[in-house]
């Protein structure tokens, strides 16, 4: 059994650690031991204006298919580039088809014979539903020659383009650039409203290249060939971030003018459609805006405003977050040391980030830049 005196040096080279000593002594890639000024989120509705850009692009409501009713070779073809324009009845292609010239022969016999009336008018409406018209129908019967060269014409007025192109090209909008944080905006005046901006400038699409299709190239029946895009028929497509597009709504009113010529196409109008797409392994909205005649053409680049009210949240200076990464990390002030914290962030605007969580009543520190060591060992917590 120990006596007193042995009792009394263990006692001695015990040291009781408490809360305070414990966070002092904690690895130093967990937390900051620094005397740095603190401040606390203000939780607030704030109104801004946006500033993306998009594109001027053709309506695709008013698209029309230019389909092959048959399989057969093109023999002849008058579109040699995208968004040609074309009128309609305009010869746009000649075909060959084996089952076409079948059916116009089968078409002269009938008709040179006394036979059946019924099957004359069944010959025309074969030759009908084949994708020939009532005229070239009634030549083959006056000249009594089978037209090898079947010609396909425009059903509208408007510019034409492959219908490869179209597919790829029906979003003509760029996903956002993400170079200015979260939601790429900055900027804004004046208590809580002010202008952000967006350095997002879709490239655009709308291009006069050559067409792929080549005479004496295979086309197979049913297959869609070109795509005819009415020219009086124009829509805007403005790109936004996911964060800013949760705060856009169908209907709501932005004013838009051509980037290159603010003074002369100066005009407001409300958002038509909101579309939430994904491309390139973005998830971004395109907000459209259907245009009125005249204006602008296709292509054209374009600059909005679109007012924002943003419902309460917390909000801290962007000097107390800082990015490592994906995250968006702050130092909250706890038993007397800063400790790294993980924050769900939004908007960026007039030098304030908004924070998508509750923070009340945390302190952190109003210089977070100050406290990053090395961004390659800084351990970050998740939540508080």
């Amino acid at each position: 059994m120990p006596n007193q005196t042995q009792k009394d040096h263990h006692d001695i080279g015990k040291v009781e650690v408490d809360a305070k000593l414990k966070a002092l002594i904690a690895p130093s890639n967990e937390q900051v031991v620094a005397k740095a000024e603190v401040i606390k989120a203000s939780y607030e509705t704030k109104i801004f204006t946006a500033e993306v850009q998009g594109i001027v692009n053709y309506d695709t409501r008013s698209e029309t298919s230019v389909a092959s009713r048959v399989g057969g070779r093109l023999e002849k073809l008058y579109i040699k580039y995208n968004y040609q324009p074309v009128k309609k009845g305009q010869l746009l292609f000649g075909i060959y088809a084996p089952d076409l010239a079948a059916a116009q022969q089968e078409l002269i016999y009938l008709s040179q014979s006394a036979g059946d009336q019924v099957l004359l008018a069944q010959a025309k409406q074969r030759l009908l539903l084949l994708g020939m018209s009532h005229q070239t129908i009634q030549q083959v019967l006056q000249s009594k020659k089978v037209n090898y060269r079947i010609p396909v014409y425009s059903p509208i007025d408007g510019y034409i383009l492959e219908k490869t192109l179209a597919n790829s090209n029906a979003n003509a909008v760029s996903a956002p650039s993400s170079e200015s944080g979260g939601d790429g905006m900055s900027g804004m005046s004046g208590g809580g409203s002010g202008s952000a901006t967006s350095s997002a400038a879709p490239t655009p699409q709308i291009t006069n290249s050559p067409v792929m299709l080549r005479e004496g190239q295979y086309v197979n029946a049913g297959q869609s060939i070109f795509t005819i895009y009415k020219a009086d028929q124009l829509l805007a497509e403005f790109a936004l971030k996911p964060s800013l597009g949760t705060l856009v709504k169908k209907g709501t009113k932005l004013a838009f003018y051509k980037t290159a010529d603010k003074e002369e196409s100066f005009q407001t109008s409300t958002i038509g459609l909101i579309q939430p797409m994904i491309k390139a392994g973005e998830n971004f909205t395109v907000a459209r805006v259907y245009l009125n005649k005249g204006m602008f053409k296709a292509g054209e680049i374009l600059t909005a405003k679109i007012p924002v009210l943003v419902p309460q949240s917390y909000w801290l200076p962007e000097t107390a977050v800082v990015s490592i990464g994906a995250q968006s990390v702050a130092f909250k002030k706890e038993n007397g040391v800063f400790v790294s914290m993980d924050l769900n962030t939004g908007l960026r605007m007039n030098g304030m980030v908004q924070v998508k969580e509750d923070i009340a009543n945390v302190a952190f520190a109003k210089n977070a830049a100050y406290l990053v060591d090395s961004e390659s060992f800084l351990k970050v917590k998740s939540g508080k």
